[in-house]
């Protein structure tokens, strides 16, 4: 208008057009999720590919996440009085009306045992399976449990160790101390360390319902220095929502009790396809229950967000230079035109390539 020139301020107001920055941010967003689902990475919000870069808390759970979550069996003391092979006949045949990760344990190591059926079988939260095998009344709980309820023989059961354990009871004496172990993941340790220098997490926490020698246990062993054991969910939810009160969280875990802290937590993402409840629960659905796809979420969001700024920022970086040509008279209406689509078309390009070079990045 300055110029006089409508032929100018036509230029200029058609290669003035803000695309660039309308779309750059959308088709990062998409191009990501698109990725990521090739990754077996389902994002149920994308929310989440945004706040993941600001997270600077990660919390863990311990069980099925940070461990395979199946327990092997890994020692038995027999108390006198008892034969083993009658005890794990015992023991397996009211596990199999369980579900619990031991149950499965303890059925896989006794794989040749004909086993009678089990009546009046109970499980009520927090106290062990109960019920009638072969006219014998069978409980199997917990060590302390069986001391507290000062069963017969149970003061002679080994002390408590680093893993899991329990107790079986049979005719209201102590007949067995069971040793289980999970083994922690291949990745575990690599996956912990590489938090800090690569994703700039601040702290690394474990929150587990497991007992503190055993999550202690674990901590070493992937290189976690805070702990919190013993943890009922509504404990989880309380831990995680203070820690969000003071910085953004990531929450991993794979249990319906993990769900209330996945909600409360910045970010949660959910290992495996274990509970519906987790999975609805989750911002991210890790399908192939990995450790590497949660580093691998971390890295294409990270590439996100670059790209996105990337795009945006060039792109109208390109549209101003564009303007001041045409209104200098070096570009037509048309020309510019074709300049504005041409800039478009970096950026969408810009996006694509970036992509490819994501899937290199996530290596821990």
């Amino acid at each position: 208008m300055i110029t006089g020139s409508a032929t100018r301020f036509l230029a200029v107001l058609v290669i003035a057009t803000p695309c660039p920055l309308l779309i750059a941010i959308p088709v990062a967003i998409i191009g990501s999720i698109s990725l990521c689902a090739r990754q077996s990475i389902i994002v149920r919000s994308t929310l989440a590919l945004e706040q993941i870069t600001g997270c600077r808390t990660a919390i863990f759970d311990k069980t099925g996440t940070l461990t395979y979550g199946a327990p092997a069996l890994t020692g038995t003391f027999i108390a006198p009085g008892f034969a083993r092979d009658e005890v794990m006949t015992l023991v397996a045949s009211l596990e199999r009306y369980s579900r619990h990760p031991l149950a499965r344990a303890i059925l896989a190591a006794q794989p040749d045992l004909r086993l009678p059926e089990a009546s009046e079988v109970s499980e009520p939260p927090g106290t062990g399976l109960r019920g009638v095998v072969a006219g014998h009344r069978v409980a199997i709980t917990s060590r302390p449990r069986a001391l507290e309820e000062q069963v017969a023989g149970a003061e002679q059961l080994p002390v408590a160790w680093d893993g899991l354990e329990c107790a079986v009871i049979i005719d209201d004496r102590a007949a067995a101390l069971l040793r289980f172990r999970d083994a922690p993941r291949d990745d575990s340790r690599s996956f912990v360390a590489h938090l800090r220098p690569a994703h700039h997490f601040e702290r690394v926490m474990i929150v587990s319902g497991d007992r503190a020698s055993e999550v202690r246990y674990l901590a070493e062993h992937v290189g976690v220095t805070e702990i919190h054991a013993q943890q009922s969910p509504e404990d989880k939810l309380a831990i995680v929502r203070a820690e969000t009160a003071r910085d953004r969280t990531l929450y991993v875990g794979d249990g319906i009790n993990d769900a209330p802290a996945m909600m409360a937590a910045t970010v949660g993402v959910a290992i495996g396809q274990n509970s519906d409840v987790t999975t609805e629960a989750a911002s991210v659905v890790i399908l192939d229950n990995s450790l590497r796809r949660v580093d691998e979420f971390m890295h294409i969001s990270r590439r996100m967000r670059t790209i996105a700024l990337q795009s945006a920022v060039g792109g109208m970086a390109l549209s101003v230079a564009g303007m001041l040509f045409a209104s200098a008279g070096w570009l037509t209406p048309v020309e510019g035109a074709i300049g504005q689509e041409l800039i478009d078309v970096a950026a969408v390009v810009k996006r694509a390539a970036g992509g490819a070079s994501t899937e290199a990045d996530g290596d821990m």
